[in-house]
């Protein structure tokens, strides 16, 4: 694992240097996608638990892994947890504590876990969890904020129509004619239109609209704790590299709480929350990033961008940053925001990338690729340690 940050300017021309290739973002998300379904698999609601906890996710703790390389097959095991009953106070406390955690409007919650739970019921096959929801709400809508509050009747202050996102090359990937809160192209909705109540479905509400989503996710009997059919059925929804890298690291960041069980730090996941907004954008050797008139990042560009949105100030080169962060035991497992350097640390630290749960990181990784969402570890890497600012 490489990082631009330490190399010599390149020799090519700066259009060369700086261009998207959406190849990269694609086979970064194929290697990290493995293990997304082992986390995602454990955090869906179900209606016969019994015990309920004041988190998202309990049970034992996951066991214990360690730093070295997983194989290119392998996903973390993630443990089995309980949740509460389909309807009641237990339920809606939890959904409200979890969305409270992550800044989740709590009508947009209520929305994921029940249609989670709907589809538990009628596709229990398909292993769907409320955090795959929850992905796909915030990267397209801010969970419904793009139309305003949500109401009690779970429509947008105002109707939310076809927003626009565009990739790291400026291209518009959004789908013309996409609306609602989680941004239901004409056809998806038109297949899997369905109302969550006795209304007349629409694409405005909520309800609906998260419910027509988990079909389109489960449909052809997919079973998303499998990594490549968690792809393949968020890529039904909306298939641009660009979004799938955003929502695979949202749905990991809100499983990695959710299984924790606790409140996350504040920084870390408002660090994270901030190198997730930057996905796709070019590596820019010395790069700080738009907000300082730069097309990219560099890896340490990244992580200084990212938690100064928390307002840290952390040292701007890779090393800089390794040798003044609190420095984690190598028996200690990575948490949500921790930096991830790779080097040697007695000569060079060369690069650094920000942990986002679930085995995986985002970083800027070198020249001609994109802001990323990759596994932090692979064999041969030169793995150094891990930083935590948050501390």
């Amino acid at each position: 694992m490489t990082s631009g940050e330490e190399h010599s300017a390149p020799t090519e021309p700066d259009a060369n240097r700086t261009r998207p290739r959406r190849r990269t973002l694609i086979v970064a998300l194929v290697a990290a996608v493995v293990a997304v379904g082992a986390l995602v698999v454990t955090l869906r609601p179900t209606p016969d638990d019994e015990e309920v906890a004041a988190a998202a996710a309990t049970g034992r703790p996951a066991p214990a892994t360690t730093t070295a390389p997983p194989s290119a097959s392998s996903a973390p095991v993630a443990p089995e947890t309980t949740a509460p009953s389909e309807s009641g106070p237990r339920f809606e406390g939890w959904v409200d504590e979890v969305a409270d955690w992550l800044d989740i409007p709590r009508r947009a919650m209520h929305a994921y876990a029940g249609a989670t739970v709907r589809l538990g019921d009628e596709q229990p096959g398909c292993d769907l969890s409320w955090v795959t929801l929850a992905g796909i709400g915030s990267t397209t809508t801010d969970h419904g904020r793009a139309g305003g509050e949500l109401g009690d009747d779970g429509k947008p202050a105002g109707p939310i129509g076809t927003i626009e996102l565009k990739d790291f090359s400026g291209d518009v990937i959004s789908v013309d004619g996409a609306a609602g809160p989680m941004q239901l192209s004409p056809d998806v909705w038109d297949r899997y239109r369905v109302s969550a109540s006795d209304e007349e479905p629409d694409v405005q509400d909520v309800d609906d609209a998260a419910l027509a989503t988990a079909r389109a996710l489960c449909d052809g009997g997919r079973n998303l704790g499998n990594g490549q059919q968690w792809l393949d059925g968020v890529s039904a929804v909306q298939d641009a590299p660009l979004f799938l890298h955003r929502v695979l690291a949202t749905a990991n960041v809100y499983g990695t709480v959710g299984v924790e069980g606790t409140p996350p730090n504040r920084e870390a996941l408002t660090a994270v929350t901030f190198a997730i907004e930057k996905i796709g954008l070019p590596y820019v050797w010395g790069g700080n990033g738009q907000e300082k008139g730069d097309a990219g990042f560099d890896c340490s560009g990244l992580t200084t961008a990212a938690y100064a949105e928390a307002g840290r100030t952390l040292e701007r080169t890779a090393h800089w940053q390794y040798n003044s962060v609190p420095l984690m035991s190598q028996n200690d497992e990575p948490q949500l925001g921790d930096l991830i350097f790779y080097g040697d640390p007695a000569t060079k630290i060369h690069h650094v990338g920000i942990y986002i749960g679930n085995q995986q990181m985002i970083d800027a990784p070198t020249f001609g690729q994109a802001v990323q969402v990759h596994n932090y570890r692979k064999p041969g890497d030169s793995f150094a340690g891990i930083g935590r600012p948050a501390a």
